[in-house]
């Protein structure tokens, strides 16, 4: 019993420092949070201009137009998310390291959550508000934001392990990732178009809870075999 307390709690030590130094890594470049940001803000920003600045026009749009922007935010900077450990070598560590890869794979997820879809979260209430979203859709927005951004890291990080070592394989994570990716954007675009209509739209929500959980445990295994795959 105390041979898996111990084990456990070392596992959870190594977790909590390889999400250091990922977030490390990141300040360092702050390119790597920066980047999506302003590919957000800019698809937010453009499609005003490409369809109609009619107020009544773009808040229909709103969620629609919010939702695809950090959709493809997070799915560009998901193609360094284990190549940059391929480059430096650390990848093969982990595939060797006595924790569970699968635990340490999920770590190396929330770190990417952080600096992406969590930074994306915080910046779509402004978005919406530029928008013309009405008010009650802000806070299922941000909701949906909040449970639904995770998801797409995780089934992201699937293709991500499966292109680790093909050279400019982001092409290929982008058709791997884009199916696992509907389910996601259909129901949290519907829970926000409802909420703004005054529809219930808790429905939705239960939804992206049940995608939310069952990526934490089904995605870390499938992201760790695919790295274990591709090493071989």
């Amino acid at each position: 019993m105390m041979n898996i307390e111990q084990q456990s709690m070392r596992g959870g030590a190594a977790c909590l420092a390889l999400i250091r130094r990922d977030l490390t890594l990141a300040f360092r470049s702050p390119g790597q949070i920066i980047n999506p940001m302003a590919f957000f803000l800019m698809v937010a920003s453009l499609f005003p201009l490409g369809i109609a600045p009619d107020k009544d026009v773009l808040s229909q749009l709103a969620p629609g137009i919010i939702w695809i922007g950090a959709l493809l935010s997070v799915l560009m900077s998901l193609d360094s998310l284990f190549k940059s450990d391929q480059d430096d070598g650390s990848l093969d560590q982990l595939l060797m390291s006595p924790h569970p890869l699968a635990m340490l794979v999920l770590a190396k997820v929330f770190s990417h959550w952080l600096t992406s879809g969590f930074c994306l979260t915080v910046m779509a209430p402004l978005l919406a508000v530029m928008l013309h979203l009405p008010g009650e859709g802000i806070f299922p927005l941000a909701l949906t934001l909040l449970l639904g951004t995770p998801v797409l890291s995780l089934a992201g990080a699937i293709g991500a392990a499966l292109t680790v070592r093909i050279q400019r394989g982001g092409v290929l994570l982008t058709l791997l990732s884009l199916p696992l990716y509907i389910p996601v954007l259909i129901f949290a675009t519907g829970a926000v178009n409802a909420a703004a209509q005054g529809l219930p739209w808790n429905g939705h929500l239960l939804w992206l809870c049940v995608f939310l959980l069952s990526g934490l445990c089904l995605a870390p295994l499938a992201i760790a075999g695919a790295l274990r795959v591709v090493s071989e």
